[in-house]
């Protein structure tokens, strides 16, 4: 076997992204400022929402800032697994590899999240001590014989 046969089945792929250190410092400068900005963005949104809980607040207007604020927040998560994790001069093999577990993930975590606010709406709905128990005093949620309910229910414990 020679030489030659040797090193080509058996060298190692290597990508090496050169970089110099001028066009670095540019990249990291230009995604400190974005990411700057969009911060910037999200606290004057932040503060907007806080002073329009102070009044009587729209619920649709609440709803679109709230909405601008996650859009801004994943779009920092971007700038930050692409830049500073090094994650967008990978491959798109690799890449994927590690997206799509986590997309699996918040899947996940609104599929809980739907699963337990439905448990607790059924529960609310066919035990009503429970519903009463957890509800507070005068809400228009709380049926007209709750207090009969209770009463009877505590006459029986006696």
């Amino acid at each position: 076997m020679s030489h030659d046969t040797h090193t080509a089945t058996s060298s190692e792929i290597t990508f090496v992204h050169h970089m110099d250190d001028a066009s670095f410092n540019r990249r990291i400068l230009k995604t400190t400022i974005i990411l700057s900005v969009f911060t910037l963005i999200e606290l004057a949104l932040g503060f907007t929402i806080y002073v329009l809980h102070k009044g009587v607040p729209s619920q649709g207007f609440l709803l679109l800032i709230k909405g601008v604020i996650c859009i801004l927040t994943l779009g920092k998560a971007f700038y930050i697994v692409s830049i500073f994790m090094h994650l967008g001069d990978e491959i798109r093999n690799f890449t994927m590899t590690i997206l799509i577990p986590l997309m699996l993930f918040i899947w996940f975590i609104i599929a809980f999240l739907a699963d337990g606010s439905s448990y607790k709406n059924l529960r609310n709905k066919y035990d009503p001590y429970f519903k009463e128990s957890t509800t507070p005093a005068g809400h228009p949620d709380i049926p007209s014989d709750a207090h009969r309910y209770n009463t009877i229910q505590k006459g029986e414990r006696q």
